[in-house]
């Protein structure tokens, strides 16, 4: 599902932090990313690091930021 909005090994999301469970929201045609909400709190990196082991078990691939570390828009390198 989520290989399709993957261009050139990168996936634009937004993220929302805090949530009840870790999940898809779908794509946001007029921000051009997909929406997606984690567990873990905005505070020390850690909804990062969920983001990463999130996708990386949905897409069984390697996931790296490449911007957006402070940001709920974020650009991901999928290897």
């Amino acid at each position: 599902m989520i290989e399709k909005f993957i261009k050139n090994n990168s996936l634009r999301i937004i993220v929302k932090a805090d949530a009840s469970e870790n999940k898809i929201h779908g794509w946001d045609n007029s921000r051009g990313a997909l929406r997606i909400s984690v567990k873990a709190v905005a505070s020390k990196g850690k909804a990062n690091k969920e983001i990463v082991k999130f996708l990386g078990k949905i897409l069984k691939k390697r996931i790296t930021i490449v911007s957006g570390f402070k940001s709920r828009e974020k650009l991901l390198r999928i290897e």
